[in-house]
């Protein structure tokens, strides 16, 4: 790709090139987040399902670009760090914007049984993960592993299971809280305002905001590696930290405008949907890389990434069959134990590098 040019750039450019993409992503990523609730509204499929679908796969085309350059490139380890390091990094976004915006508990406002679903996937492709890391691939096909290949299909099929189960819940929570409901009613009024724009408007704007944020997503990668290459620390750690970083930027923007609107079921369904299309990329990522099976190439540090998202995805799944509002500093007790275990991370995940 890129990667060339910008080494030869100073890193100063490389840095302004870096916050530059950064601010058209955030840009475009709010205004999406807009027009998906629009669309949830319009069509019934639910903030849950649209989140899930709609917002994750078009805040994902970064990582997908992302994933297919480094391991067409031999950077096995470089792409799936940035995967497993961006499932870490995008549950912990769900904190800052519990912090930054909402100031309560998420998973109290939330109160969706489609959302523990989405959760329990998560944790269920990352689990297969890793036993595919432990156990090796026994069979290929056409260069593709069996273990990557089973995560492909299981998330595919999640998403049926998924859409099903949103318009049919098996059980509902009792004692909604009544902010929910004011907000609702709020989010529901700024969606009145907008009826006006016609459905093919909608798609258009949608199609160039989605255009913003493959190309800049893409562009910030490729400046994150001539980065790493002039810092001169390790592809491990700058995949699962400056490369999850700069992929999880439409997340965060999305995630931030999702709360501000009072759709914290948007928010996290949003953040799951991500998470669970990352480990799908494996796939990608496998066949795209021709030195062997990818689950093989990965090191210590790939393996304690995953680890840790099925510990913060967890973490919000207590929290949400919990459904307390427990609040310290300022942000739920579930967000603030996500930045702790995303804080610890970071520290370990240098000392493997």
């Amino acid at each position: 790709m890129f990667q060339d040019s910008f080494s030869a750039y100073p890193s100063w450019l490389n840095v302004a090139v870096f916050l530059l993409c950064a601010a058209a992503i955030w840009f475009a990523g709010s205004r999406l987040t807009v027009f998906a609730d629009i669309i949830a509204d319009r069509s019934g499929l639910g903030e849950a399902f649209v989140g899930l679908v709609f917002l994750a796969g078009a805040t994902s085309l970064p990582e997908i670009g992302r994933t297919i350059a480094a391991s067409a490139l031999g950077h096995a380890v470089l792409a799936v760090n940035s995967l497993f390091g961006g499932i870490v990094l995008q549950t912990a976004i769900l904190a800052v914007a519990d912090l930054v915006v909402a100031q309560r508990a998420l998973t109290y406002f939330a109160p969706r049984p489609v959302l523990l679903v989405q959760g329990a996937v998560v944790v269920l492709l990352l689990g297969l993960a890793l036993a595919g890391i432990a156990a090796g691939e026994m069979i290929q096909l056409f260069g593709v592993g069996l273990w990557t290949t089973v995560l492909a299909g299981l998330y595919l099929y999640s998403l049926h299971v998924l859409k099903s189960y949103e318009r049919r819940e098996q059980w509902r929570p009792v004692n909604v809280p009544h902010e929910l409901k004011e907000e609702v009613l709020v989010r529901e009024g700024r969606q009145r305002n907008q009826r006006q724009r016609t459905l093919a408007r909608i798609v258009l704007w949608v199609g160039i905001l989605s255009s913003i944020i493959l190309v800049a997503g893409v562009l910030l990668a490729e400046v994150g590696d001539a980065l790493a290459v002039q810092t001169g620390l390790g592809a491990g750690f700058i995949g699962a930290t400056l490369l999850a970083f700069a992929s999880s930027l439409p997340e965060l923007s999305t995630t931030i405008a999702a709360v501000r609107l009072g759709a914290y079921s948007m928010a996290i369904s949003n953040i799951f949907g991500s998470n669970a299309l990352l480990v799908a990329l494996l796939f990608l990522s496998d066949a795209f890389y021709r030195q062997g099976p990818v689950l093989e190439a990965v090191d210590r540090s790939a393996v304690f990434a995953a680890s840790t998202g099925v510990v913060t995805t967890s973490i919000y799944l207590l929290g949400m069959l919990e459904r307390r509002n427990r609040v310290l500093l300022g942000m739920g007790l579930d967000s603030l134990v996500v930045l702790l275990v995303y804080a610890v991370t970071l520290v370990v995940t240098y000392l493997l590098r």
